[in-house]
């Protein structure tokens, strides 16, 4: 449904300054276009995720998809700074290369910004689980 704003008509979902669409906030198609490639974890630091997972467990408590992303907005460009936890085994720079190319692609289609620059920080490795922890067993005797 639309309205008519200073002669020109607008979603009511974007809101108009003098006339002037603000800009989609990108962060939530960045986050999910990173979650998208394989070998990403999880997005965040140590204490952004640890937040976020007591958010996330309380009633109501919704998931945040921007967790782990910082955006600069201008009127026509973004930069982008991810802080991402990779999974062990994968290579690095591939999975980096994936997701810069991922995060472009999906920012630019949905916010009509040219996607300047995008920093990938890679806070974590995620290790395989360890079985014999859960047995109880220690490593000596």
């Amino acid at each position: 449904m639309c309205h008519k704003v200073l002669g020109g008509w607008c979603e009511m979902r974007r809101p108009m300054v003098a006339g002037v669409r603000k800009p989609v906030d990108p962060r939530g198609g960045a986050g999910i276009a990173a979650r998208e490639v394989p070998g990403i974890h999880a997005l965040g630091g140590g204490f952004s995720r640890t937040v976020g997972a007591m958010r996330d467990r309380v009633p109501g408590g919704r998931s945040s998809a921007g967790r782990g992303v910082k955006v600069e907005v201008g009127e026509k460009q973004t930069a982008i700074d991810l802080e991402v936890v990779v999974e062990y085994g994968v290579r690095i720079t591939e999975v980096a290369a994936e997701v810069r190319e991922n995060v472009i692609g999906a920012v630019e289609r949905m916010t009509g910004l040219e996607v300047v620059e995008v920093n990938i920080s890679v806070n974590d490795v995620r290790l395989p689980e360890d079985n014999t922890s859960e047995t109880g067993e220690g490593r000596v005797q």
